[in-house]
């Protein structure tokens, strides 16, 4: 009793009974840290530096700090602070609160393309349970108000649905899930600030969950995800701890929002490691059930073995294209992902009797509704994806003035894209892959050439004789019989043209029917 009451008179945070632990502060300086300082962000060292100017605690935190260590430059970099996030939106001309379930600020950098982000957060406090406020259902259902920024909820699992309480630096820390994830670097004095051994963890390559792993799993199942992530990005090792409740908390993914487990699935794709993060999941029991749009693609089935080659190949060149630097585009990648999807419906239809565009059509819709529904099914991502698809049969169509016009559609690269992984895969035509090659790195005269000259190559069409003893000569002309030929020209008569009913003299004609040519 008497040490909790020296500890409040002294402004020491009191020990938490319930959550998990506070851990103790070390600070490493550069000599044993090593962090290589070219790697720092100009702008996240001045968000920190304005903050302090402003009298407030601030450090670059989290994946970044663990990133530095590793000698990687990291990809983003994250604020952590003691200043409320109107505090900190009132120090930046362009700034801005964002979320419900944890309220953090964005500090915006530059314009359009090139322009930056760097998220800044405030110190959170550890959660009591007991003293959060409990409610039925879970985060796919749960709505509150907008006037919830200090509130702490929960539902009936410990599933953490709102929390915007702030703490000391070392609740913060307790807070975070993984102990590489809770390590605070201060640009300006250059040292660590370390809790929980995160430091060593990190030079061990080793991934340990702080705190129970079975209640921070409740409190956020998406750390399941972020655990196979880390592993397959990172190459490291997930402690035994950490890893033996994963598969039976796996079941609490259900109670996560589809548009949060989506974009937890292209974090996975989409960081330079798929194909090492689909071995995870597998390895750690993930591979059914989780992700619906993957379930095909990790299937041992026979029948989905030509999905797997096709996707396999489009995530190989994806972690490439990560590598290199270059941008990936989500709207690529999904629409490899569900291009069997649409080439099943596809086939079926024209088997039905559907001419070959409307059944493409309807097959792109039947997949939207029954995969994708609205989560990105209805806006750009989907347009794009929409016109990926409907390319593919244009690409066949090499006569006339098409093929200039196909080249010049914002979307061609793409599709272009898409069309060689398909004759890599096996599914295409390999000729008509390196045909759109060469037609696409040509000038408009060399455009010309190669569609006069693949028209040449074409075999002409020869009239059919009118009966079997018919002759036909070279030019493919029918030659007439000896008597026919002898036989005096007979005079055509000329059709006359009907009179015009009453409905075509009111200005109506008749419909023409419809061009259902793809492109």
């Amino acid at each position: 009793m008497i040490k909790k009451f020296l500890d409040k008179l002294l402004g020491k945070p009191a020990a938490s009974t319930s959550g998990p632990p506070l851990g103790k502060r070390l600070e490493i300086g550069p000599a044993e840290h090593g962090i290589n300082l070219s790697l720092l962000d100009d702008r996240a060292v001045k968000v920190v530096q304005t903050l302090a100017d402003a009298g407030y605690e601030a450090y670059i935190v989290g994946g970044a700090v663990r990133d530095l260590l590793l000698g990687l430059r990291p990809k983003d970099f994250d604020v952590a602070t003691n200043a409320t996030p109107e505090q900190v939106k009132s120090l930046f001309r362009r700034a801005f609160i964002i979320g419900r379930r944890f309220r953090i600020v964005h500090v915006v950098f530059g314009r359009g393309r090139e322009h930056e982000v760097i998220e800044v957060s405030t110190f959170r406090a550890v959660m009591d349970p007991a003293a959060a406020e409990q409610v039925d259902g879970n985060e796919k259902n749960f709505k509150r108000g907008a006037d919830v920024s200090t509130t702490r909820v929960v539902d009936a699992a410990g599933r953490v649905l709102r929390d915007n309480v702030w703490g000391p630096q070392i609740e913060d820390a307790a807070r975070r899930d993984f102990t590489v994830n809770a390590l605070y670097f201060d640009p300006q004095r250059q040292i660590v600030v370390d809790y929980h051994g995160g430091l060593k963890d990190a030079r061990r390559k080793l991934l340990r969950m702080i705190g129970d792993p079975a209640t921070r799993y409740r409190e956020d199942p998406v750390r399941i995800i972020r655990v196979v992530r880390f592993a397959a990005k990172l190459g490291f090792e997930i402690e035994p701890k950490t890893r033996a409740p994963i598969r039976e908390m796996a079941a609490l993914l259900a109670s996560v929002p589809p548009s949060r487990l989506f974009d937890e699935m292209f974090k996975l794709l989409q960081t330079g490691h798929s194909l090492a993060s689909l071995a995870e999941l597998r390895k750690q029991g993930l591979h059914q059930g989780v992700f619906p749009l993957l379930d095909a693609v990790l299937s041992d089935a026979p029948q989905q073995a030509a999905r797997r080659r096709f996707v396999e190949l489009a995530l190989a060149d994806t972690d490439r294209r990560v590598g290199e630097g270059k941008p990936v585009a989500p709207s690529f990648l999904l629409a490899c992902l569900l291009w069997h999807d649409v080439l099943q419906g596809w086939d079926r239809l024209k088997a039905a009797g559907e001419a070959p565009h409307p059944a493409l059509q309807q097959a792109i819709d039947a997949v939207f509704d029954a995969r994708v529904g609205e989560i990105s099914g209805r806006g750009k991502l989907g347009a794009d994806m929409r016109e990926i698809w409907l390319m593919q049969p244009r690409f066949e169509r090499r006569v006339g003035n098409g093929p200039l016009s196909l080249i010049e559609q914002p979307r061609f690269r793409a599709g272009f894209d898409f069309l060689r992984l398909r004759a890599d895969a096996g599914e295409g035509d390999a000729g008509l892959a390196e045909w759109w090659e060469d037609f696409s790195q040509e000038d408009d005269d060399a455009r010309r050439a190669l569609i006069e000259d693949l028209r040449k190559q074409q075999p002409k069409r020869a009239r059919r004789p009118a009966d079997p003893g018919q002759a036909v000569d070279g030019n493919g002309a029918d030659v007439p019989h000896a008597e026919e030929a002898a036989a005096p020209e007979r005079k055509r008569r000329r059709r006359r043209r009907k009179p015009a009913t009453a409905a075509s003299e009111g200005g109506a004609t008749a419909a023409r029917p419809a061009d259902n040519s793809a492109g």
